[in-house]
């Protein structure tokens, strides 16, 4: 039995930036993963975008101060992480898409992003040669940009580490402790820990870790795919972030190539981490059409990772109800990479009873059991 002030369950950027801010305030955590290496989940697979640009103005707040610690990271944390803030465009096509992105870049304006709709004749001079006949406007934010997640996750495992977090890989965690409606500390295959706080930062295996303390955490595991190319003629010159809203398709630079992707509205929730070659035409289909050029685009790499996902596409920050000492920071839809540094400041901060700088109240989990639930619209 080893004792310590907080357990964490994940090593991806939300539970390396938790260690982090924890530890530089003296508390003593240790943080167990799964995986052989810190980040090697969700984390290390996704594409990188840190973005102003959602429907949810709790996303907003979040994404202002995240990418504000991004942008002094290298500051704060001695890690260079490679931030190009080249911006996201959001192509519309069709007026629906168009009030509702006008409808955010208003919202997003009043909490001070220098977002806004742009026409067809401005996209024409931010993006490659792109088939825009059918697209109406684009909302846009060149504060948004592209980060490498290694870089921003590594940087705060060593620094945690440095502030005395002990880091345990390669273990499942098998049991949460409880002792009545207080946690006590969590169980793996080889050891036990005792501890009054536990943080379930376990991405796409929170309902796992959740149901081991009697929780229902509605987060649900869909596996994503991403394929990068080799260089081709009229790839992007910057790392711009263009998305396709309509059908999630999107790419960005990558190398001399382009990294891009994109969801399927028949997806089903899966634990299956290896990449379905044969989505790769219906991705081509759709992005050839969009980016005629990519027709001469060879595929180098590919990879999956999952997307954690709730009901309303929002996540699941704080103490649990009923339960004294249970956290959580989990269920992110897919925008959890670009909001780790600042969820980590704020779960550290709830955890050693001091007040946020931002009231995230409205994304705990008794929230699910309302039927007025307000789903985040701008996922990717």
């Amino acid at each position: 039995m080893r004792t310590t002030d907080v357990v964490i369950v994940g090593a991806g950027v939300m539970g390396c930036s938790i260690a982090y801010h924890l530890a530089i305030q003296g508390t003593d955590v240790v943080v167990l993963d799964r995986l052989p290496q810190v980040g090697a989940g969700s984390t290390g697979l996704c594409s990188g975008g840190v973005r102003h640009q959602f429907s949810h103005p709790l996303n907003v707040q979040l994404s202002i101060e995240s990418i504000r610690k991004l942008a002094n990271f290298e500051d704060e944390i001695g890690q260079e992480i490679e931030f190009h803030r080249d911006g996201y465009l959001f192509l519309l096509t069709d007026n629906e898409l168009v009030e509702n992105y006008r409808d955010a870049v208003d919202m997003q304006q009043k909490l001070g992003v220098e977002s806004r709709i742009v026409s067809v004749e401005e996209i024409t001079q931010l993006t490659p040669p792109l088939a825009l006949d059918d697209v109406i406007a684009a909302a846009y934010c060149p504060h948004d940009g592209v980060v490498d997640p290694h870089g921003v996750t590594s940087g705060y495992a060593r620094a945690a580490r440095k502030a005395g977090v002990q880091i345990v890989l390669d273990t499942d965690v098998t049991a949460v402790i409880t002792n009545r409606d207080q946690v006590a500390g969590v169980e793996t295959a080889k050891e036990m820990f005792s501890a009054p706080i536990i943080v379930n930062a376990a991405g796409p295996w929170a309902a796992t870790i959740g149901e081991m303390a009697g929780l229902s955490v509605p987060v649900q595991p869909f596996p994503r795919y991403v394929w990068v190319t080799r260089g081709f003629e009229n790839a992007p010159s910057d790392w711009r972030m263009v998305v396709d809203a309509a059908s999630s398709f999107y790419f960005h630079r990558e190398g001399e190539g382009v990294l891009m992707g994109m969801g399927a509205p028949d997806e089903v929730s899966s634990f299956d981490d290896h990449v379905d070659w044969s989505f790769l035409d219906r991705l081509i289909e759709v992005g050839t059409r969009r980016y005629p050029a990519l027709a001469d685009a060879s595929i180098q790499t590919a990879w999956a990772g999952l997307y954690e996902v709730t009901p309303d596409h929002n996540p699941i920050l704080g103490v649990a109800p009923n339960l004294d000492g249970y956290f959580m920071a989990t269920g992110f839809s897919g925008h959890g990479f670009m909001h780790g540094p600042i969820v980590g400041e704020i779960i550290a901060d709830q955890i050693l009873g001091r007040q946020p700088r931002i009231d995230v109240s409205a994304f705990g989990l008794n929230r699910f059991s309302r039927t007025d639930l307000r789903t985040e619209q701008n996922v990717v």
